[in-house]
């Protein structure tokens, strides 16, 4: 802490192999001396395609100039390319104002006045804010800070020239490594007796993955994992892959490349391991927890682990932090693709919907320790093979819930999408709780809207009476009274022909409440009463 300020530190390591990149560390330091001098803020955004190895560079600069900032730095992935849905800037200030110890019932739900907290903060202060894969000009403007203390870093693929414009943003594009730096690249992994004995074959390896840093990592690992092999033998195995693949690839020589050697990787993985990799894409959300893994898979917490090990090994998944793992977003892309064509659909569906039971499950026991005495919503029994989490205390139901936000809140999409209905509309009654307490309007109306309309789709009344009780209650909260009237009024009937007493209870009772604070006693007090 700093003057009682809190000093985030959410830097990502620094990559373990880094090779060259002379040129962009340099741009990178002449663009920070200028922000020294300057009363504005300069941003440089390192550009470059997939694979290319923008996100290291970042990272790898960024603890080479951390000591100049002693107030802390932030980080986020804001996901722009992955294939699900990007993060919105909504979602990257939530997480920047935590970090900040910014209580979440002082965050405000609009973005534009979260914007400001977020600038109001950062003043006078020595702060580096690291935006990594950002999709557009609007999903970075509203994270940037707003004095000449800070420094933002951002990757994109794109050259996002609306903020050369307007805030005189800096450019570092970037690159394929050059032969002799992917070369480089791999000796560090592979060692120098290898490649010292093969130099021609580890230039005609480096040149087959296209010098593309991602690919070059995962190649190197396939040597390391097989001694046995000539760097030769490895060479060969990606051109004869590259022939099998000719007819699907682009003349984009670096997309290619960087698909080729997937594919390769791919076909040399054991088959459970193969299949475990195709079944991860499955997964909606940004990134997922071994336990939600094993759930989706359909393996045990022991099996799943050393899987996950595998790929990790492989460079094929990432490890995060402890038991959280995800993509790199275009491997996502390529595992979707094998899932496709690897899985027969119904075991696509299967996989899937193991997935969202155990979040329901998991939701739901931690909602228990939270709200103890709500309604309580039936569910299948659990299966003793992947097992949902237990919560002893309200703040570990808590922190769960605030790792898995972004999942869940997905997982009610993705469910509704799958016509999981059963699924989309329990999830969205169980964390009702957590909405309540880490208030996020969007986030919140959204999950509502698409549990209502899976519940319909079921006819299932008492389940819709339910989400519009909700409904009812969430815009009572907001002082929309008339919507809340709305809301209860066609909740009151759906629960009465359910037989649901606590629905049609709780109804009267926003009834009575929304007429109340319109000073209309004549209609609430005979709601209070039945209530």
């Amino acid at each position: 802490m700093t003057d009682g300020l809190p000093v985030p530190r959410q830097l990502p390591a620094d990559p373990a192999s880094f090779v060259g990149r002379e040129t962009d560390l340099a741009a990178l330091d002449s663009l920070l001396t200028k922000s020294g001098n300057a009363r504005a803020v300069v941003i440089s955004a390192i550009a470059g395609s997939g694979g290319v190895g923008k996100t290291t560079l970042a990272v790898h600069w960024a603890h080479q100039i951390r000591e100049h900032f002693p107030d802390g730095d932030l980080f986020v992935n804001l996901r722009g390319y992955d294939s699900g849905q990007p993060m919105t800037p909504k979602q990257a200030l939530d997480g920047f104002l935590r970090a900040l110890d910014v209580p979440s019932e002082k965050i405000p739900p609009e973005l534009d006045v979260q914007a400001a907290l977020f600038r109001s903060l950062l003043n006078g202060r020595r702060m580096l804010v690291v935006l990594d894969n950002a999709a557009s000009v609007e999903q970075v403007r509203p994270l940037l800070p707003g004095t000449a203390g800070c420094f933002t870093l951002i990757t994109s693929r794109s050259h996002l020239s609306g903020l050369a414009a307007r805030e005189g943003v800096g450019r570092v594009p970037i690159d394929v490594l050059s032969p002799e730096h992917a070369v480089d690249l791999l000796r560090q992994v592979i060692g120098d007796s290898r490649i010292d004995a093969e130099p021609d074959m580890t230039a005609e390896l480096a040149r087959r993955c296209g010098y593309l840093p991602l690919a070059l990592r995962i190649a190197a690992d396939r040597a390391v994992t097989h001694p046995h092999l000539m760097l030769s033998d490895l060479v060969e195995e990606l051109v004869d892959e590259r022939d099998l693949l000719d007819a699907l690839a682009s003349d984009d020589d670096e997309t290619t490349a960087i698909r080729t050697v997937f594919s390769w990787s791919y076909k040399k993985l054991p088959p459970d391991a193969a299949r475990t990799f195709r079944l991860l894409a499955l997964n909606a959300g940004p990134d997922l927890s071994g336990e939600a893994a094993a759930a989706l898979t359909g393996s045990t917490g022991p099996r799943v682990r050393r899987l996950l090990d595998t790929l990790t090994s492989q460079h094929l998944l990432e490890q995060t932090r402890r038991n959280r793992y995800r993509f790199h977003d275009l491997l996502r892309v390529y595992a979707a693709e094998r899932a496709t064509l690897d899985e027969s659909e119904a075991e696509r569906t299967v996989a899937v919907r193991r997935m969202l039971d155990w979040y329901v499950h998991t939701a739901l026991r931690a909602r228990r320790v939270i709200q103890p005495n709500v309604y309580e919503v039936s569910i299948d029994p659990v299966d003793p093979s992947y097992p949902p989490l237990d919560f002893s205390t309200h703040d570990e139901a808590l922190e769960w819930y605030e790792q898995e936000r972004t999942n869940l809140v997905i997982a009610v999409r993705q469910a509704a999408e799958v016509g999981y209905e059963p699924a989309a509309w329990k999830l969205t009654i169980v964390l009702i709780p957590f909405f309540s307490l880490r208030w996020d309007l969007d986030e919140w109306l959204g999950s509502l809207q698409l549990g209502l309309g899976a519940a319909r789709r079921l006819g299932d009344q008492n389940a819709e009476a339910l989400i519009l009780l909700e409904l009812g209650d969430l815009h009572w909260e907001l002082r929309h009274f008339d919507e809340a009237i709305d809301h209860h009024q066609r909740a009151l009937p759906l629960s009465q022909n359910a037989g649901t007493w606590w629905t049609e209870g709780f109804c009267h009772h926003g009834l009575a409440c929304s007429y109340r604070d319109l000073n209309r006693p004549d209609k609430a007090v005979p709601h209070f009463q039945r209530a």
